[in-house]
């Protein structure tokens, strides 16, 4: 058993964190996460890492491959991590790095994990071809007024949801793509400063993924998943998971509900649950766009991102300099 020296909460990206050329250094290490991204083609029995590290990036953008490429990343880093003795005292993802949490926590195989989120991505894939959707990100409005403004925009024009609520000043509504679109210049009217529509392929964490959320949970029933070592908070609840059932039904709420990241993050930087914030927040995987997110809104929380060999190997350093606890 590893020896760890410190654990630290930890945080995984979601959709739009991909980049061609994600992970290829840590394919190169020696060790767990060399191996597993070394095995990630024949468990999927599809050129993931190919697409990752060379991309094309419209390929890889295909919500069917970011979402697994994301994963894989994720739990390479996590891997890597634990040979240095470096742990989760608590995780949480947003939406498919709710998956990248669970495998940090234990409670997913790591091969499981990724088999899991590719046929994730496939559902959602496939729903948003069948049944089209569209997303925008809303800045700059409370995220109660957005969903004020979405009711009332839903009895005209279709259905649109607050899908996201990852910060106090930036949401994303999801919906059918004429209600999405209805709801632009009324968001404006009610104040919004900005309202942008997103690169996807379907109206994610909305209604219309009904038929694409039955399907994956017929897949979880098959899924081996077990106790998690830490908490997990759970984007539909915001609330601390310990139980192998509670991330099943978690699991199964997630592709129709709201990420509930805004409140999951205030939860983990007021300490969860313990009133002191913790020195440490990791973002593990690629990109920083959830330490973008919480760098101003947290000040007395330092985050970090480790999502390439280079932080991986400055990281054990910087616990220790900063005491971030065992």
């Amino acid at each position: 058993m590893q020896n760890i020296l410190h654990r630290v909460p930890m945080i995984f990206p979601g959709q739009a964190s991909q980049a061609v050329g994600m992970a290829r250094d840590l394919a190169a290490l020696p060790g767990a996460a060399g191996d597993f991204l070394r095995g990630v083609d024949a468990t999927l029995g599809l050129g993931l890492t190919g697409i990752m590290f060379d991309g094309p990036l419209e390929t890889l953008t295909e919500t069917r491959n970011a979402q697994p490429a994301i994963l894989a990343h994720s739990v390479a880093v996590v891997l890597a991590l634990r040979e240095r003795g470096i742990a989760p005292s608590l995780v949480a993802g947003h939406s498919l790095g709710e998956y990248s949490a669970a495998a940090a926590a234990g409670a997913l195989a790591p091969n499981d994990a990724l088999r899991a989120v590719r046929r994730r991505g496939e559902l959602m894939f496939a729903a948003g071809t069948e049944v089209p959707g569209a997303m925008a990100a809303v800045m700059g409005l409370p995220a109660d007024k957005v969903a004020e403004v979405c009711r009332e925009v839903s009895g005209a024009h279709g259905v649109v949801v607050l899908a996201n609520h990852n910060s106090d000043v930036q949401v994303a509504i999801s919906g059918e793509v004429a209600a999405v679109a209805a709801a632009g210049p009324a968001l404006t009217a009610a104040g919004a400063k900005r309202v942008i529509p997103l690169n996807v392929s379907g109206a994610f964490h909305s209604p219309l993924l009904e038929g694409a959320a039955a399907s994956f949970r017929d897949f979880l029933g098959s899924l081996p998943i077990g106790e998690p070592e830490v908490p997990l908070v759970a984007n539909v609840s915001a609330a601390p998971v310990t139980t192998a059932a509670g991330l099943a039904e978690g699991f199964g709420r997630q592709l129709t509900s709201s990420v509930r990241w805004h409140e999951t993050m205030e939860y983990i930087a007021a300490g969860a649950g313990t009133g002191t914030p913790p020195p440490f927040v990791l973002e593990v995987g690629p990109g920083k766009v959830l330490t973008g997110l919480a760098r101003r809104a947290y000040p007395q929380v330092q985050f970090l991102t480790v999502g390439t060999v280079e932080e991986i190997e400055a990281l054990p350093a910087l616990l220790a300099g900063g005491a971030a606890g065992n």
